[in-house]
C-alpha cells in the first residue's frame, strides 16, 4: 500500500482555501457572503449619499443607483409629482443633488457585478421590469411575494434579500418571510 503524506495535502488545501468563497452566519442568523480573500462581496455599490438615503429611504428601501441605468433614473426623477402614485416632489437643490448622485452611479456607469445586468434595462422606471430581474427571480412563485403580507411586492428587495442594504443580492442570503431560506 502506498503511503501519502497527509500534512502536505492539508497545507495545499489550506493555501488554496484562501481564495475560496464562503458563507458566514452570525448568532442572529444574519447572512454575510465572503468573496475572494474573505472580504464581504458587493453585487452593487451600496448607497453612500446621505441626502438620497434620507429623502428616498424615508418612504421605501433606498435602492442602489446601480440597479437602474441613467436613462431610467432621469425618467424617474423627472416624474416625482406622480412617483408610483405618490407625490414625491423635492426642493430644487435636493432634487439636483439626488439626480446627480443617481446618474453618476447608475448601472450603465458602474462596474459592479449585478449592475452590468441592469445596465441594459429598456428605460423602465421599475427595477422589477428588467429582463435581468426576471431571469434572477423567475423561479420564485409570485404568491410567495405578492400574497405575502410581510413582502407585498417584488419591489421590497430588502424583505427577502437580507444583505440588500450592503449591496449584496446573492441568492444564498435570501430568506422569504413565512417561507424561509431560498434554495435554488
Amino acid at each position: 500500500m502506498k503511503k501519502v503524506a497527509v500534512f502536505p495535502l492539508l497545507a495545499l488545501f489550506g493555501i488554496c482555501g484562501l481564495g475560496v468563497t464562503g458563507i458566514v452566519f452570525g448568532d442572529d442568523d444574519k447572512y454575510e457572503y465572503r468573496g475572494w480573500w474573505g472580504g464581504a462581496r458587493q453585487d452593487v455599490a451600496p448607497v453612500d449619499n446621505p441626502v438620497y438615503r434620507e429623502e428616498c429611504g424615508s418612504c421605501h428601501f433606498a435602492y442602489q443607483p446601480g440597479l437602474l441605468p441613467s436613462k431610467s433614473w432621469q425618467g424617474l426623477m423627472a416624474g416625482l409629482e406622480n412617483h408610483f402614485e405618490d407625490n414625491a416632489e423635492l426642493d430644487a437643490g435636493v432634487h439636483d443633488e439626488i439626480s446627480r448622485y443617481l446618474e453618476a452611479n447608475a448601472a450603465d456607469r458602474s462596474s459592479t457585478r449585478r449592475s452590468s445586468g441592469f445596465a441594459s434595462n429598456s428605460g423602465s422606471l421599475r427595477i422589477s421590469d428588467s429582463r435581468y430581474f426576471h431571469r434572477q427571480h423567475h423561479e420564485i412563485p409570485t404568491r410567495w411575494v405578492e400574497n405575502n403580507p410581510k413582502v407585498g411586492s417584488f419591489a421590497s428587495c430588502d424583505a427577502c434579500h437580507t444583505t440588500a442594504e450592503q449591496g449584496n443580492y446573492d441568492e444564498h442570503g435570501v430568506r422569504i418571510p413565512g417561507i424561509g431560506r431560498w434554495e435554488d
